[in-house]
């Protein structure tokens, strides 16, 4: 009979073993790959000694052909700790057993945590580093797959769910981070593709690199899969524990709030901004700087649908989200991209509580039969259903141009916007003054000796009757002009006075968004 130090001896013994995976060969492969070890992720993502893991002796089946080696903790890492003092769960997929390769018993430990997660209310944070389904366990491997889309499926809306890129993510792997809220890449070590460029080869005959079919860059601005690009692995994992900052931990919390802080200059730079000329372009996102707690803006989703900007934000220390066009690209214009853009993170943010203040300078949508044909009508409509069905406080600043459909998109009064503020430079219509005189006095302009002129004077009247924002305002449509060094103060104001808002939808079990 052994006595109890023996025991206790064994004990290390077998968790010494097991934390080195697939042996130290490996390890060092890793990192000459420049990847860090599952367990070294974990440990420079979590706040320093909090994690505590789960299931490390699991272990399968011997495979029936194949490789021999042990199956040391199943190819993946789970458990749980804290990111700046909150409850987190992980799961970090071990490259170094079988290439983190998803079985039976890999799956069953992520499905633990995701369960774990859901009943305790904690967000979920997959570290995904897998060559994808186990060849060795045939069937059961992609009934694996299955169970966790199942729970990311049952988990989304309920607990945030992110997912970080940290090397090959191929086939069947790729949907359960497609079906998490926020996908993290990182620069020439992350890949995702359904099939790998030997498969398109050979069915299409395209020749492609792994890095130009699914790399960081091509899934950040092409194809806009994903919504974050780091540099290195550190990186990424230090925008992750940011991202966490500005949101609750599950549905039913308020996000954290901190010490409020004054943005950055003078209250009489935001004059200097926005051009009165409507045609000028210029970068939102001075605007968006100049009115948030210290200038701190957490963007999501970047590199694509440039023509729109979405992000994370503070307002006297609470967290916002902020939706805004971007006129310096397509000239602000709204399109097939940027209206999945901005109705997911709308989507998101009414999933959990964060307010949502909306920029507006849009001259409308983007013409041309590529649109057309593309579905813009289809895409440009989830901007409205997702505006509409949102419940929480709504706050949009009309900052220049807001035309026809457009207007009407952004969170215009009629979709449900709780607090709507104009600038004075602020031209509301039905569409651009040129383009409405041409229209309306088309006649007397083709007629007239000196067509320009009449143009030019037709579009001045037009201008002063329908499109300046008192028009707006005398209808109701628009709450109030606004010197605009005083959007900051209205907008917290706002925000304040928004807090207990409380608002509910027909019961039914869910709305049909046209995807």
């Amino acid at each position: 009979m052994a006595t109890i130090e023996e025991k206790l001896q064994e004990l290390a013994a077998r968790r010494e073993k097991f934390k080195l995976g697939g042996g130290i060969k490996r390890i060092q492969r890793q990192h000459m790959a420049g990847k860090m070890t599952a367990r070294e992720r974990i440990e420079l993502l979590l706040d320093p000694g909090s994690f505590v893991e789960t299931d490390m002796f699991v272990q399968g089946e011997a495979p029936e052909f194949g490789k021999s080696d042990e199956q040391l903790g199943e190819g993946v890492v789970t458990g749980y700790g804290t990111i700046n003092g909150r409850l987190v769960y992980v799961f970090s997929q071990d490259f170094t057993v079988y290439g983190g390769a998803l079985g039976e018993m890999h799956s069953l430990k992520i499905c633990k945590i995701m369960d774990l997660a859901m009943k305790s209310g904690a967000p979920v944070i997959g570290l995904n580093d897998s060559g994808g389904a186990r060849i060795q366990e045939g069937v059961m491997a992609l009934s694996a797959y299955g169970n966790i889309f199942y729970r990311n499926t049952l988990a989304s809306g309920v607990i945030p769910q992110i997912s970080a890129i940290m090397g090959p993510c191929a086939g069947g792997a790729v949907y359960s981070p497609a079906i998490t809220d926020f996908i993290f890449m990182v620069q020439e070590t992350s890949k995702m593709f359904i099939t790998g460029p030997q498969v398109i080869k050979a069915v299409t005959g395209e020749d492609v690199s792994t890095e130009q079919l699914g790399g960081a860059m091509t899934h950040n601005h092409v194809s806009g899969v994903a919504q974050f690009l780091a540099h290195n692995e550190e990186d990424c994992l230090r925008q992750i524990r940011t991202l966490l900052s500005y949101i609750p931990q599950n549905n039913m919390e308020e996000p954290p709030r901190v010490e409020p802080r004054e943005p950055f200059g003078r209250a009489e730079d935001i004059l200097k901004i926005v051009p009165t000329e409507p045609n000028k372009q210029y970068d939102v996102r001075d605007v968006i700087q100049a009115v948030v707690d210290g200038g701190e803006f957490f963007e999501v989703h970047r590199y694509w649908a440039e023509n729109c900007v979405v992000g994370f934000a503070r307002l006297d220390g609470y967290s916002v989200g902020i939706v805004a066009n971007q006129p310096k690209v397509l000239a602000g214009c709204l399109d097939i991209n940027s209206g999945d853009k901005i109705a997911r993170f709308v989507r998101f943010c009414d999933c959990f509580n964060i307010p949502i203040i909306t920029f507006v300078d849009v001259p409308g949508f983007l013409p041309g039969t590529a649109q057309e044909y593309g579905g813009i009508i289809r895409h440009g409509a989830k901007i409205l259903y997702a505006y509409s069905e949102a419940t929480v406080p709504l706050m949009t600043v009309i900052l220049r141009k807001a035309y026809g459909g457009a207007y009407v998109a952004m969170c215009s009064r009629s979709l449900g916007a709780d607090v709507a503020l104009a600038w004075p430079t602020a031209e509301i219509a039905v569409m651009g003054p040129d383009g409405a005189a041409n229209i309306i006095f088309k006649d007397e302009i083709n007629s007239a000796d000196n067509p320009e002129e009449v143009r030019a004077r037709r579009t001045a009247e037009y201008r002063e009757r329908f499109a300046n924002p008192y028009v707006a305002c005398a209808k109701g449509l628009v709450d109030d002009v606004i010197d605009p060094r005083q959007t900051r103060a209205r907008l917290i104001q706002s925000l304040h006075m928004l807090r207990n808002k409380r608002e509910s939808r027909p019961p039914k079990k869910h709305g049909n968004i046209p995807f």
